[in-house]
This record gives C-alpha cells, sequence and structure tokens, in this order.
C-alpha cells in the first residue's frame, strides 16, 4: 500500500452510508482496511450491483458468521492487530454481537473504537431510527437549506451522512490513532451525524447570533436570497451558478454581463433585490450557457456552469486535475486531498460481499490451513 495513510490497519463492521465511506477515505490514502459482512445480508440501503457501490472500493470484503463463537474470535484476532476498528450499528449492537468497546480494548489496549451513529450513543433519540434529513431537521441546518416560500432542500445526504459523518469519524479516528501512539491508550470515538452536522452550521449560528442572518429561507445572502448569488438559467436552458459575493469580484461581473451598475441602485439593500434578480433574469437569458461560459472564462466574476453527473467528469479544469478516474468502467471521484509526496496508489474497485475473505485473512497472518478450515466449518465466506 502506499500513501500518507500507509501501515494503518483497519477492521470495519460492514454497514451503509457513512462508516464505509470514512473506511473508504482511509483506504483511499493507504490504509490496510478490512470490510467484514455478515453472512446474510442485512436489507439496508439501496440496492445496487456491488461494482457501483462505489463506498466500498479499495479494500477486501470478508464474510463472517458473527453468530458463531469461532466468528466472533476470528474477529477479535483481527482486532487485536488493528489500529482501528469502524462501526455504524445502533447503540447496543456491538455488545451483543460480544464486540463491544470493553471487550476489544481488553485484547487491543491501544485500539480506537470509531463508532458511527445517527444521534450519538447517549441522549433520548440514541436508538431511533434516523436519516441524513432527520438529523438535519434537528439542527436548523434543514430549516436554512431552501428558497423562499417554499418548503425546506434536502440537499441530497451530503450535510449529515457525509460531511457531518464519514468525514468527522475519519478525522476523528486518525486523531485518536495519533493519541494512542504517543500514549499508548486508546479510546472511543462517539461520532454523531447530529453533531457533525450541528459543528458544520458553526459559521451560520455565529452570523445568526450576530443578528446577521434571518430565520425566512431565501432571504440571506447563501440561501438565494441575494440576487448575486443564485443559479440562472441561459437562453437555452442551461444554468449559471452565480456567486460574486464581495464587492470587486460583483463590479468585474456586472461589467462582464453588461451591467450598468450604478443603473441598479444598491444590490446590498434587500429592498432592491427583487429588482436587481429581475435584471439579472433578463440579461443571462440573453445568451447560451457555452457563451456564457466563454465570456466568464479566466476572470474573477465567480460564474460557473452548472454540470450535471454526465458532464462534470469532461469539464476541462477537472480533467486537467485528474479529479475523476475510472475503475473497471466506472467513473468515480479519485482519492482527495492530494499529497506531494505520499501519493496514493489508484484504488481498486468494489468487491463482491465476501469475495475477498481468503485474501484478506491471508494478508492479516491467517494460515491457509486455518482459512480452510474456517471455510469448512462456515465460519468466513459462503455470502
Amino acid at each position: 500500500m502506499s500513501g500518507p495513510l500507509a501501515g494503518l490497519r483497519v477492521v470495519e463492521m460492514a454497514g451503509i452510508g457513512p462508516a464505509p465511506m470514512a473506511a473508504m477515505l482511509l483506504a483511499d490514502l493507504g490504509a490496510t482496511v478490512i470490510r467484514i459482512e455478515r453472512q446474510a445480508p442485512s436489507g439496508l440501503g439501496v440496492p445496487r450491483p456491488p461494482k457501483y457501490n462505489l463506498l466500498n472500493r479499495n479494500r477486501h470484503s470478508a464474510s463472517f458468521d458473527l453468530k458463531s463463537k469461532e466468528g466472533i474470535e476470528a474477529t477479535l484476532e483481527l482486532i487485536e492487530q488493528a489500529d482501528a476498528l469502524i462501526e455504524g450499528f445502533r447503540p447496543g449492537t456491538m455488545e451483543r454481537l460480544g464486540l463491544g468497546p470493553d471487550v476489544c480494548l481488553a485484547r487491543n489496549p491501544k485500539l480506537v473504537y470509531g463508532r458511527m451513529t445517527g444521534w450519538g450513543q447517549e441522549g433520548p433519540l440514541a436508538k431511533v431510527a434516523g436519516h441524513d434529513m432527520n438529523y438535519l431537521g434537528l439542527t436548523g441546518a434543514l430549516a436554512a437549506i431552501g428558497r423562499k416560500d417554499q418548503l425546506p432542500s434536502p440537499p441530497l445526504n451530503l450535510v449529515a451522512d457525509y460531511g457531518g459523518g464519514a468525514l468527522y469519524l475519519a478525522f476523528g479516528l486518525v486523531s485518536a490513532v495519533l493519541s494512542a501512539r504517543q500514549t499508548g491508550e486508546g479510546q472511543v470515538v462517539d461520532t454523531a451525524m447530529v453533531d457533525g452536522a450541528a459543528s458544520l452550521m458553526l459559521s451560520a449560528y455565529g452570523l445568526h447570533e450576530a443578528g446577521l442572518y434571518s430565520d425566512r429561507r431565501g432571504d440571506n445572502i447563501l440561501d438565494s436570497g441575494a440576487p448575486w448569488y443564485d443559479v440562472y438559467e441561459c437562453a437555452d436552458g442551461g444554468l449559471l451558478a452565480i456567486a460574486p459575493i464581495e464587492q470587486k469580484f460583483r463590479d468585474e461581473f456586472y461589467q462582464i454581463v453588461g451591467i450598468d451598475r450604478a443603473s441598479l441602485g444598491n444590490d446590498d439593500d434587500k429592498a432592491n433585490w427583487p429588482a436587481v434578480r429581475e435584471v439579472l433574469t433578463a440579461k443571462i437569458r440573453e445568451k447560451t450557457r457555452a457563451e456564457w461560459e466563454k465570456a466568464f472564462e479566466g476572470s474573477d466574476a465567480c460564474v460557473s456552469p452548472v454540470l450535471n453527473m454526465a458532464e462534470a467528469p469532461t469539464h476541462p479544469h477537472l480533467v486537467a486535475r485528474g479529479t475523476f478516474i475510472d475503475i473497471d468502467g466506472v467513473t468515480q471521484p479519485g482519492p482527495a486531498p492530494r499529497f506531494s509526496k505520499t501519493v496514493p496508489a489508484k484504488p481498486t474497485g468494489p468487491e463482491l460481499p465476501g469475495a475477498g475473505t481468503e485474501a484478506a485473512l491471508a494478508e492479516w497472518g491467517f494460515s491457509a490451513e486455518r482459512i480452510a478450515d474456517m471455510k469448512a466449518r462456515g465460519v468466513v465466506g459462503n455470502r
């Protein structure tokens, strides 16, 4: 393995959403991750062919019988060698399996035990089911996202699941591993999507507390309220993202589109925003998206095309950076961020559940004879 996390060993208990993304982020940067699947599918998540379940890329998938003592013992043997463990079950599930923090830390005192849940390990909602939108709803984030006089808009599941969940878990794990290497003591990292989503709202809460951010959707600079921070339709139906927040960028924007800024009056005055929006709407509709792209090319006007998922991988800037890669014929975002020296290898595609059992166990030091015996007795494999 190559990358800044080469040498880091992680046991991942198979789940959906933010936990596997956190494991993928670590694996993309060089960590050796074994993904332990149950032998019976969970029935959770959005069904798809395994090669398109991209969060499962870049690591071996091993199938264990976690209802057997032998399966639990084999898992604990892996945990003894690991720097970190990732699990994304409801509170109490790992304890019922016999793989709770107390048991695992007793076997490996330096272990970082990463827990990923929606509501956290304690609190009135700790054991209640939920999804991204539910966590956003409780933190004030969902209420803030949307247009004037419309219901809140779900921002895919980017904010709580992946921003507030996966990224915070990955950051927490690496932080705790650094601590364990200095102190010799592992710990539990309790990552809750509701906590992470609230944390991502930090700047917005600061503005709100200062009286600079309204509770009304579509009434603020960053929520489509300001006419110079919004999406506009072009002559051909294409869309532009227009975002010149600062005065100097706005000056350049108005110059390129051919608007005399003085004719708009005070474009920072909310009372004047509807009139400014009307002018911008008419002006942007005068040209196609391609024509506007050419006009704004290389400028500091803070304007970009709104690309769909079929278009984005072909944009010249993303092509130049190699932002998207191809793995087994599937176009997908590559590893991020970039490193000047410890450059990660190109990821491998997702394995079929349990398909990497033998390779993974061999990589973690299990003998061929033991692996064969475990397979024969149904302790591993047979997914």
